[in-house]
């Protein structure tokens, strides 16, 4: 594969190494970060939604109440 020159072959080689451990976890417990992606999204809509909030604080609280 390193002597192919093919650049897209090398750029999996590389994903693969850097995530191996994850991918090992994936099949040793069947454990993914499926939660925090969609918690992510739900935060990232909910801020889509209050765009220039001001008082951050008071965005924290309240994103806290609503997804806690």
């Amino acid at each position: 594969m390193n002597k192919s020159g093919f650049l897209a072959f090398e750029r999996v080689a590389r994903s693969i190494q850097t995530h191996y451990l994850e991918i090992i976890n994936y099949f040793e417990r069947r454990s993914t970060n499926a939660a925090s992606e969609s918690f992510n999204a739900k935060i990232k809509n909910f801020r889509s939604q209050f765009r220039g909030v001001k008082d951050r604080a008071f965005f924290l609280f309240r994103l806290s109440k609503i997804y806690a």
